[in-house]
């Protein structure tokens, strides 16, 4: 059970690790300043905890999400959210952003005074040429790059956060900027929703399943407790990494003119801290990891959303959503990196709430039977909220904004929170109830 639980974690760190992993938690380091412990606790609860719970939850069923969502809320429902999910964590967010930042991190300091937008179409060409090739006849090569070379390059990382931390540990955090200063731990919250792990985590949980049937189990009771290993293999690989790469970007020391410019800080922290550390042909060795990871999370991703679309609505080839899916990943990424976190933020903040939602509503109903219609309004809740919160602070919609500020845990990030907690409640009394069975 022990070598089933390690090695599947493992597997699952190998294919979860990859863009915002590496650049939100320094980012996160710098701006947090002296608010650092609070601000990456809440990184940790959402990009961590939320998601390997997500993941746990999902590999316990082995009809998937899909199944549990169809049959607590409803059809269309799923199939309308496991499709914004699909192209969050695809062409529309991570597949563009795996390709920013591998020139980012990796290829932009190495161009010197090259202009950066040609630089960046050209190397989003050809990346985005490889990976549509790979994706058309995925092998077993690609996910053996991918397990190999992720895994080694994280053991990388976390020597260059503790060599870090030794050197730069006596610098002295900077003032948290105004965001961490009025809620360090609702920021660090919502910044633990652009690594896009729990949204991955209703996909993976599908591999997740397919990885253990193939180890082979002599009970139900032995498959479950390996399914709670895996998921602590993985929180304590993330949580280790992230709390390291947020340390070194807290300490590491960044001048005042990168602090007030639109530069990305985490993407700053690593490349100058491997320079600093490493010396500077390291950035050269960091250039070639970042990219041959990142590329791999690419062709998958691909490959991953293609299959579902084509499974989903059949009409459509494969071949074709593989193509689509390419060209918008490859425009988008021409956009920057700081643009497409920009762009994904609001759609995460409408994502999250509901998937958090959906997989409180599948652990309750295992305990107690929850009634259909109670579930159904839950969901509604936690939509109305977080879509009224996004619009509100998007547009300033200042009667919205103050309405959504009475809410309790408002200040935290988590105005859903209690209407959430509300509608589950009124499932434990509400009639047409179901059991986990149902």
């Amino acid at each position: 059970m022990l070598r089933k639980g390690s090695l599947t974690g493992l597997l699952l760190f190998g294919i979860f690790f990859g863009a915002g992993n590496l650049i939100f938690p320094p980012a996160l380091g710098a701006l947090s300043g002296n608010q650092f412990w609070p601000a990456i606790a809440g990184f940790v609860l959402s990009g961590v905890g939320i998601a390997i719970v997500t993941l746990i939850i999902g590999t316990l069923n082995p009809k998937g999400y899909i199944d549990e969502i169809s049959r607590k809320i409803s059809p269309v429902f799923a199939i309308v959210y496991l499709v914004a999910l699909y192209l969050s964590i695809g062409p529309f967010f991570a597949i563009p952003r795996t390709a920013t930042v591998s020139f980012e991190v990796g290829i932009a300091p190495l161009l010197g005074g090259m202009n950066a937008s040609l630089a960046l179409f050209i190397f989003t060409l050809v990346y985005f040429l490889l990976a549509f090739l790979i994706a058309l006849n995925p092998s077993k090569i690609l996910d053996r790059i991918g397990r190999i070379l992720t895994p080694i390059f994280a053991i990388l990382i976390l020597i260059l956060v503790v060599l870090g931390a030794l050197k730069y540990s006596g610098h002295a955090p900077m003032v948290a900027t105004k965001a961490y200063q009025a809620s360090a731990f609702g920021q660090g919250f919502l910044e633990g929703y652009n690594t896009l792990d729990a949204l991955a985590s209703v996909a993976f949980s599908v591999i997740a399943v397919t990885t253990l049937n193939q180890l082979g189990f002599s009970s139900k009771r032995e498959y479950i407790k390996t399914i709670w290993l895996v998921g602590i293999v993985v929180a304590l690989g993330f949580s280790v990494l992230y709390i390291g790469l947020g340390y070194l970007g807290n300490h590491f020391p960044i001048p005042a003119s990168v602090m007030a410019s639109d530069s990305n800080k985490g993407v700053y922290v690593l490349s100058e801290a491997t320079k600093a550390i490493f010396g500077p042909t390291a950035q050269i060795f960091l250039a070639g990891m970042v990219t041959v990871t990142c590329f791999t999370t690419t062709a998958g991703l691909i490959v991953s959303t293609s299959e579902f679309f084509q499974s989903t609505f059949p009409k459509v080839s494969y071949k074709v959503y593989a193509s689509v899916f390419t060209l918008i990943g490859f425009a988008i990424a021409n956009l920057g990196l700081n643009a497409i976190i920009a762009f994904s933020l609001p759609v995460l903040m409408i994502l999250y709430p509901i998937t958090i939602t959906i997989v409180l509503l599948v652990i309750v109903n295992k305990f107690v039977a929850l009634s259909k219609p109670g579930m159904q309004l839950t969901i509604f809740l936690a939509s109305f909220v977080s879509v009224a919160s996004v619009l509100a602070s998007t547009f300033k919609i200042s009667l919205v904004e103050k309405w959504i500020a009475l809410l309790p845990f408002a200040a935290q990030s988590l105005p859903w929170l209690v209407p959430v907690v509300i509608g589950i409640l009124l499932s434990l009394v509400l009639p047409n109830k179901q059991t986990a069975e149902e």
